[in-house]
């Protein structure tokens, strides 16, 4: 961004996820003369027009948006183990069969063209690649 822009940014969290950088950000962008608005929270922040009360709602909200973004991690992280402990299986289904991936390992070898492989097992390239140097 460049001096006599203006940044416009839904919300605080939206912008960084933790007090320190999203500090660090407005600091940066107002000493280059970028405006930057708040719309939740109702802030503007410019170079040349930052009140303390300013700053410290900035303070205030962001330390909130972290803490926030914290217990959901913490929440998710326990959500996670819970399922794994029920036994259930997590992340998408496997997209090959141990069958199907020798298979395709035994055609790449013969020679075969890797994004008709690709295509045929409905399978990205980088997947076929890692497969195959599994």
């Amino acid at each position: 961004m460049r001096e006599g822009d203006v940044l416009h940014v839904h919300s605080i969290d939206r912008l960084a996820r933790n007090l320190k950088d999203l500090q660090t950000i407005i600091e940066n962008l107002t000493r280059k003369g970028v405006t930057v608005k708040f719309y939740k929270e109702h802030l503007t922040f410019e170079a040349a027009n930052t009140s303390p009360m300013q700053t410290l709602m900035l303070q205030m909200l962001g330390a909130f948006a972290e803490f926030e973004r914290t217990l959901i991690k913490k929440r998710q992280r326990e959500g996670i183990e819970a399922a794994k402990a029920q036994g259930k299986k997590l992340g998408a289904p496997a997209k090959l069969t141990a069958e199907q991936a020798a298979e395709i390992k035994a055609r790449v070898e013969q020679g075969d063209d890797k994004s008709k492989l690709a295509k045929e097992y409905g399978i990205s390239r980088p997947t076929l690649y890692k497969l195959i140097a599994a």
